[in-house]
């Protein structure tokens, strides 16, 4: 099998993650590829049938990542995620899918997922999107965006756009101003270079934001796309 680097040092632990899907054969793939294609580099730590199993394991063994089929019976991936995200040491959450994924995304979003994986996806990019979520980089891809975006200017009362608007602005400058760029999608790369700083002033701005709005990086680039803000000059 193939090797993907997930641009962690040998020393380092490697990324644990949890796999919730109702067919065991998906887990069973799904946990073939996580070990094998990153060399060891990401580790199982479960692979559950049902979403309480897994948020049982995860509550004692808490992993970096879960990944979390969208549509289970009983506790579906959106449930399971708020459920995670609700826990002492919260993971990362990813949503599992082989579908699209529309009507999903801002639901998603609101439970805490950052994500989403297909299961359809080559090997090297769910090895990617696992890696990269845990360096704080939202796992959308283009058409989820799109749909997200539209959705929010779709349905954009006046009262929660100023409010959005109140809270980007009780930041302050350069932390709001790495809040944006974050939101337009920008890697943390690409905006040390835009703001000339280093990329762990970058992610120390975000979290400082983070903790002072109470939010996910996820959630804060919701909140200025609901800002809906003028174009920046």
């Amino acid at each position: 099998m193939g090797w993907v680097s997930t641009e962690r040092n040998h020393d380092e632990q490697p990324i644990t993650v949890g796999v919730i899907d109702d067919d065991p054969m998906i887990c069973q793939m799904m946990r073939l590829i996580l070990e094998d294609y990153s060399s060891g580099r990401i580790s199982v730590a479960f692979a559950c049938t049902n979403a309480a199993d897994a948020i049982e394991h995860a509550s004692h063994n808490p992993p970096d990542v879960v990944l979390a089929d969208i549509a289970m019976p009983g506790m579906d991936g959106i449930e399971a995620t708020r459920q995670l995200r609700m826990l002492p040491d919260p993971p990362h959450v990813l949503i599992l899918t082989s579908l699209s994924p529309n009507n999903t995304v801002e639901r998603a979003i609101e439970a805490g997922a950052e994500g989403f994986v297909s299961k359809t996806d080559a090997p090297e990019d769910i090895i990617r999107r696992v890696a990269d979520v845990c360096e704080g980089e939202p796992q959308f891809n283009p058409a989820s965006q799109r749909q997200l975006i539209g959705d929010l200017h779709q349905h954009q009362p006046q009262s929660r756009r100023d409010e959005a608007r109140a809270m980007l602005d009780a930041l302050p400058e350069r932390e709001r101003e790495a809040v944006i760029l974050a939101a337009e999608g920008f890697t943390n790369a690409e905006i040390s270079e835009k703001m000339f700083i280093s990329e762990r002033t970058v992610k120390a701005h975000i979290s400082s934001a983070a903790d002072k709005l109470c939010m996910g990086r996820v959630q804060m680039a919701r909140l200025v796309e609901r800002a809906d803000l003028p174009p920046r000059l």
